[in-house]
């Protein structure tokens, strides 16, 4: 989620008037990261913050944890081999991240998909991005087209800035030299299954293929999309123009990338993947045709985001038959929402509506660390620390657990009734976006994960050099 994860990135309200503008511009911005835009009050943690630790509820973790080794990518993975066990009879594994901007959980994510792709089957890497970010990736993965650094740098900009990191860079070379040997059918790929942006090139696809196939429908199709297209090339400045925009002319948006959807749908024949490029776009306009200060409107507009990167992993999986490891935040990985006032329902969820037991939750719990955030109050970027959990935390029990870093089947535990009855309570927990400050809210690990890493201490990310 962003600060409020298209990451979640909690972006606290603020007290009297503000230009329209500006509060359209933080309301859609908090919503592009996975907006979770809260008050402060509401952060503050409501569980039962100073009660000791169950200790018989840290042996029943410590029954079935397993000793993570390191986070380092490329390493062994003979550590993670019951992860990959429990990874193989899904085809959608959600690996979530407790803050926005730390080394060790972009890591992390890394050395599972590489352990996943050699071990299980997996091929694409879905990331909480724009579609046509996510198209952009994938050619230079696929083909080594283009500079991969200025990639990151362009696409990587706004509510999506925290993916233009080092760690990310090396997944992605990674990614590259794999496929340089790899026959046909082991090709890796990467997918963004947001709906924050869509750039020219998405619409120009879409025009390209009709003028080839279906000629009849190019007039009314590029009348469609020319408010659309006459929008700025520059992700920054198209952001500015979408939020700046009243509300009418957004909906007068809405309403004609959802009649260039239904023209192409309607059509017959259409390529699925021309018709899912169509559909994204109208995915977004109807996103951000809501009221983003209104918090009903907000929630719905959350509600829909998450809906629509549940609903594109789930079409990718479909169509290109590979297994999948999606990442984003916890919040919108889970299956119960940290946020319910303004995100009602989150991805995990819908993952769970859509493909059942073949989606597997993975969530992240840390004991301490650094993270890379920008500072709400003065707009300026830097390295922040959440200092230790406190007592009567849920990471504050995990950590007392005898490995300094695992992983466990929360199912298993859960076996045990008074882990079970830990588990499902909510305590205050690390849910970290890429604002700062953030206070712990109140989660149910045992409610919202299938599985859970637990690090006891992880570092600021760094961005590339």
């Amino acid at each position: 989620m962003s600060n409020g994860t298209s990451h979640i990135r909690h972006e606290h309200e603020t007290s009297g008037a503000i230009p329209r503008r500006s509060a359209v511009r933080a309301a859609a911005i908090a919503l592009t990261a996975t907006a979770l835009t809260l008050s402060l009050g509401a952060l503050t943690p409501a569980g039962a913050a100073g009660q000791p630790a169950d200790r018989a509820v840290v042996e029943a973790v410590e029954q079935h944890a397993h000793r993570l080794r390191t986070t380092e990518p490329g390493t062994p993975g003979r550590d993670l081999t019951a992860l990959v066990a429990l990874a193989q009879d899904a085809s959608i594994v959600g690996v979530g991240e407790a803050t926005h901007g730390s080394k060790e959980l972009f890591q992390l994510k890394d050395r599972i998909f590489r352990q996943l792709v050699t071990k299980a089957g997996y091929t694409t890497f879905s990331l909480e991005t724009s579609w046509s970010s996510g198209v952009r990736l994938d050619q230079y993965i696929r083909t080594g087209q283009g500079d991969l650094r200025q990639i990151m740098r362009e696409e990587f900009q706004g509510s999506y800035a925290d993916w233009n990191n080092e760690q990310f860079l090396n997944l992605f070379t990674w990614m590259r030299a794999h496929n340089r040997d790899a026959a046909p059918g082991e090709q890796l790929r990467v997918m963004g299954n947001d709906v924050n942006d869509a750039d020219p090139r998405q619409y120009e696809r879409i025009l390209a293929w009709t003028a080839e196939h279906r000629p009849a429908l190019l007039p009314e199709l590029r009348r469609r999309y020319t408010a659309l297209l006459a929008l700025p090339a520059e992700m920054g400045e198209r952001t500015e123009k979408w939020l700046a925009m009243p509300q009418e002319e957004r909906k007068a948006l809405d309403r004609d990338a959802s009649a260039a959807y239904r023209l192409l749908e309607q059509s017959g024949a259409a390529d699925p993947w021309v018709l899912q490029e169509a559909r994204v776009i109208a995915q977004m306009t109807s996103v951000l045709s809501l009221d983003l200060l209104d918090p009903v409107a907000g929630a719905e507009a959350n509600r829909l985001r998450d809906r629509a990167m549940a609903e594109n992993t789930v079409w990718w999986q479909r169509h290109t038959g590979g297994k999948v490891l999606v990442s984003a935040h916890n919040a919108h990985l889970g299956y119960e929402s940290a946020f319910p006032a303004s995100h009602p329902v989150v991805q995990g969820t819908y993952f769970r509506e859509l493909v059942g037991r073949e989606y597997l939750a993975v969530g992240t719990t840390i004991q301490s660390g650094e993270y890379w955030a920008t500072d709400t109050r003065t707009g300026e970027p830097g390295v922040f620390s959440t200092g230790p959990a406190a007592p009567g935390s849920n990471e504050h029990t995990l950590d007392r657990v005898r490995h300094r870093d695992y992983y466990v089947d929360l199912r298993r535990v859960k076996r045990d009734p008074a882990a079970a009855r830990w588990l499902d309570g909510a305590r205050p927990t690390f849910v970290v976006p890429s604002g700062y400050p953030s206070e712990p809210l109140d989660v149910s690990l045992g409610r919202s994960f299938d599985v859970l890493v637990h690090l006891h201490h992880v570092q600021a990310m760094t961005h590339p050099r």
